[in-house]
């Protein structure tokens, strides 16, 4: 047995003046003594790896500095897709190879330099927008000359969630997964200087996203939370999308709502706090609303962004603000988008019946009277993807395959 010792870590702002942090709590956990954090990571990344096809991953850079990149990989500047299909590039390895880096969704304002709320003081790079450009975190599978398929996690979650359905997917499809701006390794401005984590903004950036990422149509896989910003981005851009899956959305008029373990990260002076806390930020909010048990070297990932700065506290913070705020609006908007006699894209509905966040009930209903396919996953609960991930895998594979033949 690896020998194991407790290191602590401390959950800050991010805010850094004259080499002194600001201390909001601290928790410990066990890490093996004789690998550093970075290297943890990196190995950890590599459970991507499938052995029917090679993983990639990839940083998509929106501005020429590197400084906050995970430090797994470093990042050179690449030029927005051509139209022909091409891979993307998308390279990791835990020695660090070079990534790639494509422009999309511009950084609105002056350009000033974040401060904290509470001090007015500088924060540090984690929470700054750098150049002009967003960076955007991502992975790829499969080769290139296949139709694509974009997978995006829910909130809260990494693109790390689709670990186990790349390599299902990419034996037939060239398949990308990314985070979310605010989470993963992917940009975490502090809100009010560049990015607000609105969900219309998200609808925005998504479109922007995906003009570089594909230049021809493509099947949206979506879970939980983040649904209705694409069901929005989809009903935009009808033309574009092949097939819409999404995995426990948030469907009905109950679902409106976040639960506790989410809405907390909303509250005034608490919700600043706990959404600081990595087990609390990662580690529940993911294994509260099913049967995942979730792995340490898996867990040691989730938690990386909230152990490196605290951005990714802050992020988190506004996020939960503004899907207490938006949420009900968006839910109402993608029945409305789904039930239309004018929805041409063909949509599906997979879901894990031990979601203990949204109930089952009202489900099959909606399913029935906007005649959208319902397929059920007896053993997942809310975050499908972690629990059955190889046979979600399949369920999508099927699904697309079906279709693309039509």
């Amino acid at each position: 047995m690896d020998k194991t010792k407790r290191v602590s870590f401390l959950c800050c702002f991010g805010i850094k003046t004259n080499g002194l942090s600001v201390k909001l709590l601290s928790r410990s956990f066990p890490l093996n003594q004789n690998q550093p954090l970075h290297v943890i990571i990196a190995m950890t990344l590599q459970a991507f790896h499938g052995s029917a096809c090679c993983f990639r991953s990839h940083l998509l850079h929106f501005s020429s500095s590197t400084a906050s990149s995970p430090p797994f990989l470093a990042s050179r500047r690449f030029q927005s897709c051509p139209s022909t299909r091409k891979s993307l590039k998308l390279n990791c390895s835990s020695s660090g190879n070079n990534g790639d880096q494509v422009k999309a969704y511009s950084i609105p304002g002056t350009g000033e330099k974040a401060k904290d709320p509470i001090f007015g003081l500088a924060m540090g790079s984690g929470s700054q927008a750098t150049g002009d450009r967003f960076r955007w975190f991502c992975v790829e599978s499969g080769s290139a000359d296949n139709p694509s398929v974009i997978l995006i996690h829910g909130f809260p979650s990494q693109a790390y969630s689709y670990r186990k359905v790349l390599p299902v997917l990419s034996k037939d499809y060239h398949v990308i997964a990314f985070d979310w701006l605010g989470f993963g390794f992917s940009d975490k401005p502090q809100p009010r200087y560049g990015f607000d984590y609105t969900l219309d903004e998200y609808v925005s950036s998504l479109e922007s996203l995906i003009d570089e990422l594909a230049a021809t149509k493509v099947s949206l896989v979506v879970q939980g939370y983040f649904s209705p910003v694409v069901a929005k981005y989809a009903s935009i851009h009808q033309e574009k999308v092949r097939n819409l899956i999404l995995l426990n959305p948030p469907l009905t008029a109950q679902h409106a709502k976040l639960p506790p373990t989410l809405s907390i990260f909303s509250n005034f002076l608490l919700g600043e706090i706990f959404s600081q806390d990595p087990l609390r930020a990662s580690d529940k909010a993911l294994t509260s609303c099913g049967p995942y048990k979730m792995k340490e070297e898996d867990a040691m990932v989730y938690r990386r962004p909230y152990l490196t700065s605290g951005s990714s506290g802050f992020a988190l913070n506004a996020i939960s603000r503004n899907m207490n705020k938006d949420l009900k609006r968006y839910v109402e908007d993608m029945q409305t988008i789904l039930k239309d006699k004018n929805w041409k894209v063909q949509t599906t509905i997979c879901w894990g019946q031990r979601d203990r966040w949204l109930s089952y009930d009202g489900v099959e209903d909606f399913c029935k009277d906007s005649n959208h396919k319902l397929i059920d996953v007896p053993t997942a609960g809310h975050h499908v993807q972690e629990d059955c991930g190889e046979e979600v895998g399949q369920l999508i594979r099927g699904i697309i395959s079906k279709r693309t033949k039509i």
